[in-house]
């Protein structure tokens, strides 16, 4: 009978597991499914309409009635018809060069200025620039203040006006620092017994150990870069400087000709301004596309082990 109790206790004991992972019903895995296959169609299916239409002939769109999983009539046409202007093939010039040259730049300096803000006692003012820092989350100068600004330091169309602005993201930049503090501080003091100086410090033993973070921020900032449009509105006249967000929105949203796309007779009858659309579209979206597989595996560890410590 004792036994009998004792094993009814053991049943009746509460779980200490928390409730997510307590086992599931086979039913409520299976709801789970059909719900995440749902938004998978919901979230892919647009992306994959504009690659099949920007694969197809004029005809065949025609007939898909807005329905369209393959290409039918597969063509390069709309493809042929936008990479032989100098449009959008020297916007995608433009705007390689700004996530490239933006990128590296705002990591540098993102770094430089994160690491400074982690030696709080060996560099006088540091809290005060930090919180400085921190202000700018909370509020910001406006656009008007921004292109006064932006004029004084002679930018008005420049490339320069796209990167120096969000040079330092302040959200980046507290991610970073936050990285750098959980680090042994006693790498970092065997570093300086070993006659290493700040600088050696930095770029042979914290930025190793930050790959992860790196990449995240890294690939934050590309995405920025690549996705502006806005700035470029503002600060761009010419239009041999504007990016491929900027000819994305004349052209695709607000249906602006673009006189310099020259197609010739033969793609005349296999393309439609729809069609060249869809091609705009997806040269704008594959490159973040491509680039973000590469960097999903640091994105875990990067932003939540830098954001855990304030």
């Amino acid at each position: 009978m004792a036994q009998l109790n004792a094993t009814v206790r053991r049943v009746r004991k509460p779980s200490l597991r928390p409730a997510w992972q307590e086992p599931t019903h086979w039913w409520t895995r299976a709801i789970k499914a059909i719900v995440i296959a749902i938004i998978v169609v919901v979230m892919l299916y647009p992306f994959i309409y504009v690659v099949m239409a920007s694969l197809s002939t004029a005809h065949a769109l025609r007939e898909t009635r807005g329905f369209l999983l393959w290409p039918r009539e597969l063509t390069l046409a709309a493809y042929q018809s936008v990479l032989a202007g100098n449009v959008v093939l020297k916007a995608l010039i433009v705007s390689v060069g700004v996530t490239a040259v933006g990128t590296v730049l705002s990591m540098v300096f993102t770094i430089l200025l994160a690491y400074g803000l982690t030696r709080t006692k060996e560099v006088p003012g540091s809290r005060a620039v930090l919180l400085m820092v921190l202000f700018t989350m909370l509020f910001s100068a406006g656009i008007i203040p921004n292109y006064l600004l932006v004029k004084q330091l002679g930018l008005i169309d420049q490339l320069a006006s796209l990167i120096l602005p969000g040079l330092v993201s302040a959200f980046n930049l507290v991610v970073i620092r936050n990285f750098f503090m959980e680090l042994p501080q006693e790498l970092i003091d065997s570093a300086r017994l070993d006659g290493a100086n700040e600088w050696q410090i930095l770029w042979r033993v914290v930025v190793p150990l930050s790959r992860a973070v790196i990449a995240v921020l890294s690939l934050f900032y590309a995405v920025s870069y690549w996705n502006e449009f806005f700035n470029a509105m503002i600060y761009l006249n010419d239009a041999g400087k504007w990016p491929i967000q900027l000819v994305l929105n004349q052209y695709v949203i607000q249906g602006s000709p673009l006189d310099q796309l020259a197609l010739s007779n033969r793609q005349d009858s296999l393309t439609t301004p729809r069609t060249i659309q869809m091609a705009i579209v997806t040269l704008a979206t594959l490159p973040i596309l491509i680039a973000y597989p590469f960097a999903q595996r640091y994105f875990t560890k990067g932003v939540l082990t830098g954001a855990i410590k304030g």
